[in-house]
């Protein structure tokens, strides 16, 4: 049973995610096409964002590789990587994905969860080889976030499903993309830290040091992971605060699992820097950052951060 329950809680995941529920006649739409507003050099991989839209290359070495994120739109952002099974692509979720979480949807709201689990029952085999890979924390408009992750082979799916005023997630609004991860490796090596950042189930977010003023490169160990209260496992997310930001909003607002979670504006005196994204246990990710004297936070978006000591808030000082 507990292992069903398990599996539920991932479908619900992705589904939210890709937000299915929203408009049975509107599917996910994906920007596949380089432009010339976007570069792949040997330093890095630059993803714009423009208004609802990832521009980037379409094809990538495995290995690591550096992603340039720039946020120019008017609303916060971020990429995860969501690694697909072989054979698998976006338009499998449409046609097997989609249908039995619509109707699931349809029989929770009308309070018959019986015939919502038997809906769900029918999502594909194939889903459970999903693998939620990385990518950047939380970025606010007119931001730029550097992320360094390491990826296997394969066809992954960019996404953002940070959530509009009206509660439609970006996934629906374009902000998905399929990437092609090929065979030949990169050759990078990764960046050298000079900040290490562990984060875990058991003892939250933790590092030894002080956090000074000036460029940074943080490497985040994920010790473990696993599926929160909200169906999505723990990221570091890096934010500064002004006077008037409350910590207390900004923790409800990282659960996106609530009617106004991770959803457009953010909280007031909040600015999201980047981090690096929901990533497999026993993996590491690097983010980058040049910080100003301040008042800063390193949070989840998972609920309840401050008693799973997922938030830990530091000062910047001249």
């Amino acid at each position: 049973m507990k292992s069903t329950l398990f599996f539920i809680k991932l479908c619900l995941l992705f589904l939210f995610l890709f937000n299915c529920k929203n408009d049975k006649k509107e599917q996910i739409k994906l920007h596949d096409t380089e432009t010339e507003d976007v570069k792949q050099t040997e330093h890095y991989i630059e993803i714009v964002t423009n208004v609802m839209d990832f521009q980037s290359v379409d094809t990538i070495p495995s290995g690591w590789n550096t992603f340039k994120y720039i946020n120019k739109s008017t609303q916060a952002h971020f990429f995860l990587l969501d690694k697909y099974p072989e054979g698998k692509t976006i338009q499998n979720t449409i046609a097997e994905v989609g249908p039995p979480f619509e109707n699931g949807m349809e029989f929770i709201m009308q309070g018959d969860m019986d015939k919502a689990m038997a809906e769900f029952g029918k999502l594909p085999e194939w889903f459970g080889q999903i693998v939620f890979t990385g990518g950047s924390g939380l970025l606010s408009p007119k931001q730029t976030s550097i992320t360094t992750v390491k990826l296997d082979p394969g066809l992954y799916i960019m996404e953002c499903y940070v959530k509009m005023a009206d509660g439609k997630f970006h996934t629906s609004m374009g902000m998905a993309k399929e990437i092609h991860v090929l065979d030949e490796d990169s050759g990078n090596t990764p960046p050298e830290a000079d900040l290490d950042i562990r984060i875990s189930s058991t003892q939250g977010i933790n590092y030894e040091g002080t956090i000074t003023k000036g460029k940074h490169t943080f490497a985040v160990h994920y010790e473990d992971q696993i599926v929160h209260e909200n169906f999505v496992g723990h990221d570091v997310n890096l934010v500064k605060l002004e006077e008037n930001a409350d910590l207390k909003e900004l923790e409800a607002w990282m659960n996106w699992a609530t009617p106004t979670g991770l959803m457009d504006p953010v909280p007031d005196g909040v600015t999201f820097l980047g981090g690096t994204n929901d990533a497999p246990a026993g993996s590491t990710q690097y983010f980058e950052v040049d910080l100003s004297p301040g008042k800063y936070a390193l949070i989840s978006e998972v609920p309840n951060t401050s008693s799973k000591n997922m938030l830990k808030t530091f000062e910047v000082t001249d």
